[in-house]
């Protein structure tokens, strides 16, 4: 939309011009990939050149890169009650109290086999917890994301590997947010289930996979009924989402340090101008995050107020997850993290990508300066530093 500044980009994000060509020109295929004529071998090359792209990128092998529709169904195809650990057959599930509603509803396990992980004040995992809970049970899989996808705040997923090893568990870990943004390899890092989706990196919405590790045989099927993706996953393929699946991580993956050094530079500007503010708090700022997230709240704001209010000026936020647009209720990440109430109720989410530019930046903080100086006299906090 023209005249419009979009720092949603954790939400969605625009579609990348290497994406739409390749999916233009997958659109133009007949063929059925399991087809064996020469039309449905044309549409399993593009399907499986995609497979192989992002095999390459997180460190798998091509046939354990599962095809889904989205991130969420990647999610609960992971979280299985089927799977078999090192130490023996999986019998309960911990996720980390941080975790996107996919993962905190526990796919495919009977909730009374949950149990939730505490985080710390920045929203890390804490490790001594979880050392203390994979020693009190019997074999689990464990879910902890990449980087969280309201404060941007990065997990130490090398170390919560090493503690699942120890304890011959299974580490599944929602990558959807770190994929294509921050190098993630699931050989290197010890991780054995992977969920990564296609458009928060420039591809097509509807379309992901879940990506197991070296020699993993992965959960039973969700969907039944055919022997697409080696039989993990039934259904015709999303040939043309595949194809922009695989064609934007390739764009995003040949740009990553580029756009990891300059969005991050934009977004510390963004930070220190909102610093300004005074009682204004970003979260999870002083541990390591993405380079393109910040959630932040100031005293007396209202989230909801404040998006409106960034809308009327032209600007696209969110109050956090979109998967929870509408719901007028503090966030779980930040509950979980002990911020107040007041705080939780008021935290606005500032997400940049690859087109985001200075002139962006400094519009939003325009924005934020005339906004705060109206939401917060409102509330009684007239003494406000000012840019």
């Amino acid at each position: 939309m023209p005249d419009r500044v979009y720092l949603d980009w954790n939400a969605t994000t625009p579609l990348r011009p290497e994406a739409r060509a390749a999916m233009t020109a997958a659109f133009d295929l007949v063929g059925n990939p399991s087809s064996v004529h020469a039309e449905g071998r044309q549409a399993r090359r593009v399907i499986e050149e995609a497979r192989e792209t992002i095999a390459r990128v997180l460190g798998a092998v091509p046939r354990n890169v599962v095809f889904t529709s989205g991130g969420t169904e990647a999610n609960v195809l992971a979280l299985s009650p089927a799977l078999r650990a090192p130490a023996g057959p999986v019998e309960r599930l911990l996720v980390s109290a941080v975790e996107h509603a996919s993962v905190l509803a526990g796919g495919q396990f009977d909730r009374r086999g949950l149990s939730t992980i505490p985080v710390t004040p920045s929203g890390v995992v804490d490790l001594e917890r979880l050392r203390t809970m994979l020693a009190g049970g019997p074999p689990a899989l464990i879910s902890v994301m990449a980087a969280n996808n309201e404060t941007g705040a990065l997990q130490p997923i090398s170390q919560v590997a090493e503690l699942v090893r120890q304890a011959g568990g299974i580490l599944h870990v929602d990558a959807i947010q770190a994929f294509g943004k921050i190098p993630f390899n699931i050989s290197e890092l010890g991780v054995n289930l992977a969920s990564v989706s296609a458009h928060k990196i420039g591809g097509p919405k509807g379309v992901g996979a879940l990506v197991l590790g070296a020699g993993g045989e992965g959960p039973a099927a969700l969907l039944r009924g055919g022997g697409q993706e080696r039989g993990r996953r039934a259904g015709t393929e999303n040939v043309s989402g595949i194809a922009g699946f695989g064609a934007t991580v390739k764009a995003a993956m040949a740009a990553l340090e580029a756009d990891s050094e300059r969005v991050g530079s934009l977004r510390d500007r963004l930070e220190a101008g909102l610093r300004q503010t005074a009682g204004l708090v970003v979260f999870s700022s002083d541990v390591p995050r993405l380079p393109n997230t910040t959630l932040f709240a100031a005293p007396g704001m209202k989230a909801e107020t404040a998006v409106i209010g960034f809308d009327l000026a032209g600007i696209a936020v969110s109050s956090g997850s979109a998967c929870s647009s509408g719901k007028v209720q503090p966030s779980h990440v930040l509950e979980a993290m002990g911020a107040s109430s007041a705080l939780a109720q008021g935290a606005v989410r500032l997400s940049l990508g690859w087109s985001t530019g200075p002139e962006d930046v400094d519009r939003c903080l325009e924005a934020w300066r005339k906004l705060s100086l109206s939401l917060l006299k409102k509330s009684g906090e007239t003494e406000l530093e000012r840019f």
